[in-house]
């Protein structure tokens, strides 16, 4: 059996750019119907041109998942175009590095909705919807920072964390209603942000890459192609797991340098 994701219909967030573009992108070309959101509206119209250049299926639906009544709309609208809900990937979510002692509590709470609550509001709208099908996936972009600690990211490492744990109790109280929630960890992504901080610090590049067991930064695509094997029915067992793609620096207890 091949995998293949035919007619899924599936909610992308954040897909304007990166690790949501590359999936809804990986989606399409396995056959998803894919509604691409982004608070970015030229950005999820951009994503969803390369889609259907490539003979794909995708509608573009902007919201900004830090308010919960257009999460709601996003998935409402997805539900009455196309009858059903297949997949909610809640990938939107991101944080600047700022130390602890300088963060405001605004900051600290923008930060939390930003990931953890933008999260919960999609869990809320997609739930009934998948309940009364009794079938769905919901997958969700958390981060190294929610496995381990990582200076400067004390907000954004909570509310990765928190998503990881959000998702284990879906997968616990709705497995009943044939609902599957996993969550996908990146490791250190080339990114143009990440690049940026990367050009910042002293030594190579290859002195970062070194400390990576694959010797190389991720990519969006390799994000995309696990997300796809999630959603698909290759992984109808697999649930309330965190999926490191990073490679292998999860594995890696820290070595003093001589």
């Amino acid at each position: 059996m091949e995998l293949n994701l035919n007619d899924k219909i599936t909610v992308i967030t954040g897909a304007a750019s990166g690790i949501g573009r590359a999936s809804a992108m990986e989606f399409a070309s396995l056959g998803a119907t894919v509604v691409v959101s982004d608070i970015d509206a030229q950005g999820a119209e951009a994503t969803v041109g390369q889609i259907r250049q490539k003979g794909g299926t995708a509608v573009a639906v902007a919201a900004d998942v830090m308010a919960q009544e257009q999460v709601a709309a996003l998935i409402n609208t997805a539900v009455e175009r196309f009858g059903r809900l297949d997949v909610l990937f809640n990938n939107a979510g991101g944080a600047q590095p700022e130390p602890t002692h300088e963060m405001s509590p605004a900051e600290f709470r923008r930060v939390v909705e930003l990931n953890l609550f933008s999260m919960f509001y999609g869990v809320h709208a997609a739930l009934p919807v998948m309940m009364a099908q009794r079938s769905g996936t919901i997958l969700s972009t958390t981060s190294g920072a929610g496995l381990g600690a990582v200076p400067g990211l004390a907000a954004y490492g909570a509310a990765k964390a928190g998503m990881i744990a959000l998702t284990r109790n879906i997968a616990a109280e709705y497995g009943q209603y044939g609902i599957r929630a996993n969550v996908i960890s990146p490791g250190s992504m080339d990114t143009v942000g990440f690049r940026i901080w990367l050009d910042s610090l002293p030594g190579s590049d290859q002195d970062y890459f070194s400390q990576i067991p694959s010797g190389r930064l991720g990519t969006a695509e390799d994000i995309a192609r696990v997300a796809a094997f999630l959603a698909s029915d290759y992984s109808a067992y697999v649930n309330g797991v965190t999926v490191p793609v990073d490679g292998g620096i999860a594995g890696v207890l820290a070595i003093p340098r001589v």
